[in-house]
């Protein structure tokens, strides 16, 4: 049941993503592209005094992919980016909260992998 829970909440990201679309004239503006399974994804930020004022997001691809790319503009908003910085692959994958494959991993880690390398 449980299980089944955090899929009810993937899906509700999926289909009603927040921070969906992309910010004019962005501070950070990636893109990158899971060439495994085609996912793509766009990020657009601003950052003010070292923290993501905003952060929105645009993507092409499976539900896993929009669904964490939701949670984690959700869980960097307004945040400092030396705080986003120390966020581990394992850290936001633990958000989900749901087992994936390997393959589902990549498409998860997708929006994590453009942020943490927007802000090196």
């Amino acid at each position: 049941m449980q299980d089944q829970l955090y899929r009810e909440i993937i899906l509700e990201h999926w289909k009603n993503p927040h921070n969906y679309g992309v910010i004019p004239d962005a501070d950070i503006d990636v893109v990158d592209v899971n060439e495994l399974c085609g996912d793509s994804i766009r990020i657009t930020m601003e950052i003010k005094n070292n923290k993501i004022e905003h952060i929105m997001f645009s993507s092409e691809g499976c539900a896993i992919s929009k669904a964490s790319a939701s949670m984690l503009t959700d869980l960097v908003h307004k945040k400092a980016v030396s705080d986003v910085k120390k966020i581990t692959p394992e850290n936001f994958l633990e958000l989900l909260e749901i087992e994936l494959t390997p393959a589902r991993t990549k498409c998860a880690l997708l929006s994590y992998s453009i942020l943490q390398n927007a802000i090196k």
